[in-house]
């Protein structure tokens, strides 16, 4: 069994989209892969409705976690230990919606390979990266028309056309990525690893799921693989990170904690993945992009003796 674990904080608009990417019908290839959706809703002052969580299958479970912890480090972290499957897809972000291959994909490459960290690469749905565009009025309003506009639930590979950049500078499947949107690992490697640490506690988790990222790709044992032509595409939800404007961006105060905890400055560990899928048409101008720039971070990082 496959189980997908989802957090949502105050996501009531965003977390239909998201739930509607988990679904059967959505997802493709997907009719024989057993799987259970664990929708977390951390501690939400707007909580979702249970029966709504419930009315998207039998394989949606909703779990409200009474906390008033800003981190949901913790109860990802429980709802892994609980979950039924032995192969764990995360969504640390629920307002993450999923490309449609991204279940087949998975339960491909942990059928391929011996103790895959399966990762996807998260974009910004608006004109640029969320940061930016908020500053130019980008909103949930302006959003939910792009949404509308595109077709993504007929077709999730829509997506891409309404998604002008990735969320992070490690410039897609080609590039050098700072974490996932939505990764895949064994549900044992994951607690072998000890989860997320949590000793995060910064609202969102701060960089916990940067620092999970960087120490499954590092391991000594497993493959880092990455879906090729898939992503996660997040939504406008105000986020403390994602939607603030770079000048009032958290970063210092969660790379300090990420400091106090590891006793050194965050940096990516420089190691190429196994690419595992293809590309749909809709992601070919991403794919131009990737390959562009993100292979220039490696040419950098070569030259600098840094891979």
């Amino acid at each position: 069994m496959l189980s997908i674990v989802v957090n949502f904080y105050n996501n009531r608009r965003e977390a239909m989209n998201t739930l509607h990417s988990l679904t059967r019908a959505y997802q493709h290839n997907a009719a024989a892969i057993e799987f259970e959706v664990i929708a977390l809703d951390h501690g939400s002052t707007l909580p979702l409705n249970e029966a709504d969580v419930r009315a998207f299958g039998p394989e949606f479970h909703y779990r409200f976690v009474e906390t008033k912890s800003v981190s949901p480090a913790a109860a990802i972290n429980a709802a892994c230990r609980d979950a039924r499957g032995e192969h764990l897809l995360v969504i640390i972000d629920g307002a993450h919606i999923l490309s449609p291959g991204i279940y087949a994909l998975a339960e491909r490459a942990f059928a391929q390979f011996t103790a895959p960290f399966v990762a996807s690469v998260a974009f910004h749905l608006g004109p640029k990266q969320q940061n930016e565009s908020v500053i130019e009025g980008y909103n949930q309003q302006v959003e939910d028309g792009l949404l509308a506009g595109s077709g993504w639930r007929n077709n999730g590979y829509r997506l891409y056309t309404i998604a002008g950049a990735f969320a992070d500078p490690g410039m897609g499947w080609f590039g050098c990525a700072f974490e996932a949107g939505c990764f895949g690992i064994g549900k044992n490697d994951f607690l072998a690893l000890g989860g997320f640490d949590e000793r995060f506690v910064a609202r969102g988790g701060g960089l916990v799921a940067l620092d999970f990222f960087q120490r499954a790709v590092a391991r000594e044992r497993g493959e880092y693989v990455m879906l090729l032509g898939e992503g996660s595409f997040h939504q406008f939800h105000g986020g403390v990170a994602s939607n603030a404007p770079k000048a009032a961006h958290p970063w210092k105060e969660f790379h300090d904690e990420y400091v106090r905890i590891r006793g050194k400055a965050f940096a990516r560990v420089p190691r190429r993945p196994f690419y595992f899928g293809t590309l749909p048409n809709e992601a070919i101008a991403a794919t131009r992009i990737s390959a562009e720039h993100g292979l220039g971070l490696w040419q950098k990082a070569i030259a600098q003796g840094e891979a």
